[in-house]
């Protein structure tokens, strides 16, 4: 893989020298800015990843130009224009427009604002929200509603909400651009005092099941797209991609509190092909999730040049029943979170999750760095979690958390490799680990797990390693026009 550094910022100039870019590499940088698409992964074969050529994707010509009527104050709608919703000449032009094309949503000086229920993207139809626009989320939870007054309630069926956005069938669909969506969580909904995260810390500590619609959905939609868009405040997943193949993400931002219950980033599920590429993920749950259900497996997934904040890190789980490979982490950061390499299951949804690398990592300020867990929860069950072919390579954790390295037990043991990987301060309390079989090399770190059933090989030719540099790796969360930190 070729390793370009991502831009820092959705906007940038192609006349100047870009921030993280050598002088021997302006000419590269040039060409990303000038928006001429650059291939990033290469034809030959690479440990686990995305088998297409990923390239940077490129907005289409409009076929409708949609003026904001409204205008939000410091994000925040009027109370009469939350009588004014867009839904319907939102979706009569995506309905009316020809795949290829994009329905453009503009702000002017006067107006900044869209408001919408749930709409349905078309075959080949690109949803393009400009700079300085914000779609936002009605808070009418009538209008999610699957069955008559399920959405916006705690019950014990979950499951009762339409998502905002939804592509179900509809290949080479897209979201682009460089305004926001806002699913606006935190606002009480229309005729309640009690907000979508309101509803889903009710159902926690009332063992119910909230129901909370999600941002966006692709659904059996080959070749989705999301390009350089902000997603923020979801009331539930921000991006849900479903037995899909082909799916990039490619500079997106989703920007939502760390107290928001259940507010994943983007959870690719049973599907192939899936790039997450160039994008900044701060929520109040996992990061990026890779699941396996009883859909289907979820295989040849690459998460590249990414920067991660709060949330529960890089995951994978907790549904593995399917399978789960192929899957290639490279250059990447987790500045703050819970979590940040973690692999988690239980007996009532595991299953084998193999051939998964994680390459080129810094983290910082993580409770748990590394936590590869079968015992997620003391769910019962035959469907055993298994974890095989995991390395971890010039991985460099620069503050102490806890290590769990764990398999189920000694008839499934955990296999991996950990080449260069360091923990500063690491101490032998941080580390718990179990029915393991672990290889440590060629370049010798200094964590070195032990315990119940645990056996360490060096690899042939093993010597002492070198921590990998993180000088510099670390950015702040972009700023953002439409103002995507709330």
């Amino acid at each position: 893989m070729l390793a370009v550094r991502p831009p820092e910022t959705a906007a940038y100039s192609a006349a100047s020298p870009r921030p993280g870019c050598s002088e021997g590499r302006q000419n590269v940088c040039a060409r990303l800015a000038a928006g001429i698409s650059f291939l990033i992964l290469a034809s030959a074969p690479l440990r686990g990843q995305d088998t297409r050529k990923v390239v940077e994707p490129h907005i289409p010509p409009s076929c409708a130009i949609l003026d904001a009527q409204l205008s939000a104050v410091h994000g925040h709608l009027s109370a009469s224009d939350e009588q004014k919703p867009d839904t319907a000449r939102i979706q009569s032009a995506l309905d009316s427009c020809a795949a290829g094309r994009a329905v453009e949503l503009r702000a002017s000086s006067s107006a900044n604002a869209f408001l919408t229920g749930p709409i349905q993207l078309r075959p080949g139809v690109t949803l393009l929200v400009n700079a300085g626009a914000t779609l936002f989320a009605s808070r009418d939870p009538r209008l999610y509603d699957v069955a008559p007054n399920s959405c916006g309630v705690v019950d014990n069926h979950g499951h009762g909400c339409k998502p905002l956005i939804l592509a179900d069938h509809a290949p080479g669909s897209a979201i682009m651009g460089d305004g926001t969506i806002d699913g606006r969580g935190g606002e009480n909904l229309l005729g309640q005092n009690q907000s979508w995260w309101d509803l889903a810390h009710i159902a926690k500590i009332t063992n119910g099941a909230q129901n909370c619609f999600r941002l966006v959905i692709a659904r059996r939609s080959d070749n989705f797209t999301l390009y350089r868009i902000t997603l923020r405040n979801s009331p539930n997943f921000h991006v849900s991609v479903e037995q899909t193949d082909g799916f990039t993400a490619w500079g997106v931002r989703i920007d939502t509190p760390r107290t928001a219950r259940n507010t994943d980033g983007i959870d690719p599920s049973s599907s192939s092909n899936v790039s997450i590429l160039y994008s900044w993920i701060s929520d109040g749950d996992d990061n990026v999730a890779i699941k396996a259900g009883s859909a289907g497996s979820s295989t040849h997934i690459t998460v590249a040049h990414d920067h991660f904040y709060l949330g529960h890190g890089m995951s994978i789980g907790s549904e593995t029943n399917g399978g789960v490979s192929a899957v290639r982490v490279d250059d990447l950061t987790v500045d703050g979170a819970d979590n940040g390499i973690r692999i988690k299951s239980d007996r009532s949804r595991g299953g084998l999750v193999h051939d998964v690398s994680y390459d080129d990592v810094c983290m910082r300020d993580v409770k748990n760095p590394i936590l590869l867990t079968p015992a997620y929860s003391a769910a019962a069950g035959d469907l055993l979690p298994e974890y095989q072919g995991i390395t971890l390579r010039n991985v460099h954790i620069l503050t102490p958390g806890r290590i769990t390295i764990d398999g189920l037990d000694a008839e499934h043991m955990l296999g991996m490799r950990l080449d260069n990987v360091f923990g500063d301060g690491l101490q032998p309390s941080d580390m718990h680990a179990a029915f393991a079989n672990i290889t440590v090399g060629p370049d010798s770190g200094n964590l070195i797990p032990s315990g119940e059933d645990v056996h360490v090989t060096r690899a042939p030719g093993s010597h002492p390693g070198t921590p990998f540099n993180c000088t510099g790796r670390f950015a702040s969360f972009p700023s953002d026009a439409a103002g995507a930190k709330p």
